[in-house]
């Protein structure tokens, strides 16, 4: 038995942390949303680009001709909508999406004030810039081309061909299932965190390059290293050395799978 110990108060006290919790719990989903929901036409021409704060981003490639966008916002109360106006935008060159918030008070990067926002687009849509400062983005489907920049959170990528750029500063890079096509590119680079390439089958014309300052390689493809001092380096000629996939990183392993 502990000194002074006294049940009822013990229970008082576990009541007590029960109720912060729940209260807790309580003004998470005290938050209140909003919903936006259109769909727009999106000639061959234009180009897609995407700006938000905090966002979980989904983006979908498929067999369609428009660009379906959803957005969901939350935030403590509807007044503070008004700090990250959602617009959807076109002009002559690029579809525009933004839910960016205003530069006021936590240098306009407030994670309570944060959005959902899933665009659905037809797979040679060429999202030619895709912006985001916090939060996770999922990509998939994309034929063409796709520049994703996020600087806090992960990128997920599936399904890619064509011109593919994807750079995360603290979080990391996960492709899969993605081609390299002859004239296209992947570019992946991670400031810190992993970066991970799954192919379903070797590439057949490719010229692989991996450099990371602080980290491991691994590769299913065999490369040519230089690890024993400073960077490790690695690389790679299959076929005819086109298209270039390089892989850099400041802090972190870079594995290459086949499957």
């Amino acid at each position: 038995m502990l000194p002074n110990y006294n049940p009822r108060v013990s229970c008082g006290f576990a009541r007590a942390a029960i109720c912060v919790l729940c209260a807790g719990e309580f003004v998470h989903a005290a938050d209140v949303t909003d919903r936006i929901v259109r769909s727009v036409a999106l000639p061959a021409s234009r180009a897609v680009r995407v700006d938000a704060t905090v966002a979980d981003l989904t983006i979908l490639g498929s067999n369609r001709s428009d660009v379906s966008v959803e957005i969901v916002r939350r935030a403590p109360t509807a007044a503070d909508f008004a700090k990250y106006p959602v617009s959807i935008e076109q002009t002559a060159d690029e579809l525009r999406i933004r839910a960016v918030q205003a530069h006021e008070g936590n240098d306009g990067r407030d994670a309570a004030l944060r959005s959902e926002i899933v665009v659905r687009a037809p797979a040679t849509a060429r999202f030619h810039a895709v912006r985001v400062f916090e939060g996770r983005v999922r990509v998939s489907g994309l034929t063409d081309a796709c520049d994703v920049d996020i600087r806090r959170g992960p990128i997920e990528a599936a399904s890619l061909a064509g011109r593919i750029r994807l750079e995360s500063g603290i979080g990391g890079v996960d492709v899969k299932d993605s081609t390299l096509t002859p004239g296209g590119m992947m570019r992946l680079r991670v400031f810190n965190g992993p970066l991970r390439v799954r192919f379903a089958r070797p590439p057949a014309s490719a010229r692989i390059l991996a450099v990371t300052l602080n980290g491991t390689i691994r590769s299913d493809i065999p490369l040519g290293m230089k690890d024993k001092f400073g960077p490790r380096f690695g690389e790679a000629t299959l076929g005819a050395g086109d298209p270039v996939m390089s892989l850099d990183v400041v802090k972190g392993d870079i594995t290459i799978l086949v499957r």
